[in-house]
């Protein structure tokens, strides 16, 4: 059955949305030693016992299950609206500027921002358009004022044109010097994002970017993450920026 969750209804038309629930007699007791994810996964009503898996789906004609979403990827903003991170980052995927990308929100914001992993070829090539010298390090280009602007109103662009509603649209982005591979353990095998590691990793540059807005709020009242949380821009660092030789800039 599906359960209503992150602005995703089953009262929603044309079909019916939400958290997939799954329960019966074949429903495990639990994660093992992980009393408190057990807590909030499974539920017990008396009669069943339920299995609150996190995926959000919708039921489609002839009783098919389509999967659309990641309860964990959905960030309720300030003024009330729910953003899927994961829906922001496949559009962002498909520009050639981006090789990886985590989308970042805050419940005390109103906005959201971005992480960019940029393509060093297409970045190389955009700096040539603009004259400046692609020749630089991935690094001075990313902090290349003229060419992060560029980037970001192109992005911008990008989102606009793929449908993303305003608040879906990042209003901050970052181009990352480091190069986001496992080995820094930002991404997995499949190079698909770590997001409450990355988040750590760029805690200040997020917090900046926040900062860098009139409606932004204060770093100190910027939430800490727990595992699943889904804020912008968590307590708890990793270390100090030194990650031209951490992250492997080139």
């Amino acid at each position: 059955m599906l359960s209503s969750s992150g602005g995703y209804h089953v009262a929603d038309r044309p079909y019916p949305r939400g958290e997939v629930v799954i329960g019966g007699p074949t429903v495990a007791a639990g994660y093992y030693l992980k009393p408190e994810l057990t807590a909030e996964s499974f539920k017990d009503d008396g009669q069943m016992r339920w299995f609150y898996t996190g995926d959000i789906g919708e039921f489609l004609p002839k009783g098919l299950l389509r999967i659309i979403d990641r309860k964990k990827d959905l960030v309720k903003l300030q003024n009330g609206e729910y953003v899927s991170l994961g829906k922001v980052e496949t559009v962002l995927k498909t520009h050639p500027l981006v090789d990886n990308v985590c989308v970042c929100g805050s419940s005390l914001s109103t906005f959201i921002v971005a992480l960019v992993q940029p393509n060093e070829a297409a970045l190389k090539q955009k700096a040539k358009s603009l004259s400046i010298d692609e020749n630089q390090s991935l690094a001075q280009l990313c902090q290349n004022p003229i060419l992060h602007n560029a980037v970001a109103n192109e992005l911008t662009t990008h989102c606009t044109k793929s449908n993303l509603a305003k608040y879906e649209v990042p209003l901050k982005y970052k181009l990352c010097k480091e190069v986001w591979t496992p080995e820094m353990d930002l991404v997995t095998a499949a190079l698909k994002i770590r997001r409450i590691q990355i988040q750590k990793f760029y805690q200040e540059d997020i917090q900046n970017m926040y900062l860098g807005v009139s409606n932004a709020v204060s770093a100190s009242n910027l939430p800490t993450p727990r595992p699943g949380s889904r804020v912008g821009s968590p307590d708890g660092k990793i270390g100090k920026k030194d990650a031209d030789s951490e992250g492997g800039a080139k």
